[in-house]
């Protein structure tokens, strides 16, 4: 695996950020992530980012696998958390000239590109649960954060 220590900030994937909130999905690396922002390092995230984390939220809402108090519970606490948003120069043609492009090359969903061009474009490595977006990015020469 390519992975690298944390670094004062890397890009976090909604998959590390939700399974914080249910603890069925929680697992050792999700945990060292946490640790990693409540000790000092900052997270990135693609605009996408808290759509994607409020959609899962919702669809656990209405399976009734959370409840609306959790939920709010869980989202004050992660308003608390060193996560920032980036833009990047231009939304509109990032997504369309790279985003889509990349998405195109690696063979990933243009939401799981938008993740890892973020990666590419800022230098630094990537936290994320799901299996293709870390192959595309390790295959790129993106570092993956390690929980240790």
């Amino acid at each position: 695996m390519n992975a690298a220590p944390i670094a004062p900030s890397f890009v976090l994937d909604a998959s590390v950020t939700v399974a914080w909130c249910f603890e069925d999905e929680t697992t050792a690396y999700t945990e060292a992530v946490l640790e990693f922002l409540t000790s000092g390092a900052k997270a990135v995230a693609p605009p996408l980012w808290p759509y994607e984390v409020a959609n899962s939220l919702a669809v656990a809402e209405r399976r009734r696998r959370t409840s609306s108090a959790k939920v709010e519970a869980f989202l004050d606490r992660l308003a608390r958390f060193p996560i920032s948003i980036d833009f990047g120069d231009s939304p509109v043609v990032s997504v369309f000239a790279k985003v889509l492009a990349l998405a195109r090359r690696v063979r990933l969903s243009v939401y799981d590109a938008a993740y890892l061009e973020l990666a590419l474009r800022a230098g630094l490595p990537l936290a994320s649960l799901d299996a293709d977006l870390k192959r595309a990015a390790e295959s790129a020469g993106v570092h993956l954060v390690r929980a240790h």
